[in-house]
């Protein structure tokens, strides 16, 4: 969807599909038809919209377009991207546009405004997810294993955060950004969303995100010990499932593929503390005769 218009962006799947696997169909959900077609040999992994661009992913490609002539602007070449990662910053004055590299564990940046790409080598094994912040300014990336966050200066390509979901192997779901870029939110396989609080180091004060006790050797012992950990924990299904920051001040909203809808409040100023739970909601119910899910 675009945004919260009446703008989609379909692409057949499942054992029959309406429409094609390999073509993207742009449908105007208020007039109820298609206002455009993008077709290609093979099978799409992933389709992004904004205001001006839209993204589409296949295999090792990457294509941006045009919004209002569907017009190719751009073509990527990337490593074969199963996973369909791509990250578009959404803010209207530049767009930032984030990829898989050709090599493994590394990422692309293209930021078009300023007409520069910045190449980042975020991690030694394969990327499992990436997002970036409102701006663009800022770039979370996560790999297979599951352990660590980084967060990269788009611009530079600095390492600027490396925080630490866990010790053991995850899949990570979701990483999502504060419009302010102050909290990174995190989710995955272990049922626990984790939230981070982005501050620089010379800023950094009793409310930042805890560290291993043994932080002060950190010169000495391997990073997990001077790595960031959490600010704020909260417990969700042990289901694929969506994390972002609500509306309301220091709010989380997780969206679950079970159909449990969740939004939990962090306390900024207790580091290390659960979430508190203000509302949820069940979206799918399963049906006593049948046992299958039901809206």
């Amino acid at each position: 969807m675009l945004f919260r218009c009446n703008i989609l962006a379909l692409v057949g799947g499942g054992r029959t599909p309406r429409y094609s696997p390999n073509k993207v169909i742009l449908w105007d959900d208020h007039q109820n038809r298609c206002i455009g077609e993008l077709s290609y040999r093979n099978d799409i992994r992933s389709v992004k919209l904004r205001r001006d661009r839209i993204v589409v992913v296949v295999n090792t490609k990457v294509y941006v377009y045009n919004f209002s002539d569907l017009k190719l602007l751009d073509t990527i070449d990337t490593i074969n991207n199963e996973r369909a990662l791509v990250a578009l910053s959404p803010k209207t004055e530049g767009m930032v546009l984030a990829v898989p590299g050709t090599q493994v564990g590394h990422v692309r940046v293209e930021l078009y405004e300023m007409r520069k790409t910045t190449h980042i080598a975020a991690h030694e094994t394969a990327l499992a997810c990436m997002a970036l912040s409102y701006d663009g300014s800022r770039l979370a990336t996560a790999s297979e294993k599951g352990t660590l966050i980084r967060v990269f200066d788009t611009k530079t390509g600095k390492l600027l955060h490396e925080l630490r979901r866990g010790a053991e192997r995850a899949e990570i779901y979701s990483i999502s950004f504060h419009p302010s870029n102050e909290w990174l939110a995190v989710s995955s396989d272990k049922g626990t969303v984790h939230v981070f609080k982005l501050e620089e180091v010379e800023k950094a004060n009793k409310s930042s995100n805890p560290t291993s006790s043994l932080s002060f050797f950190s010169s000495l012992l391997p990073k997990y010990f001077s790595s960031q950990w959490s600010f704020a924990q909260f417990k969700v299904p042990d289901v694929r499932n969506i994390v972002a920051f609500g509306a309301d001040k220091n709010s989380i909203v997780v969206v679950c593929a079970d159909g449990t809808f969740f939004k939990a409040l962090y306390d900024p100023e207790k580091p290390g503390a659960e979430c508190t739970q203000v509302s949820f909601v069940e979206f799918l119910r399963k049906s006593e005769e049948t046992g299958l899910e039901q809206a």
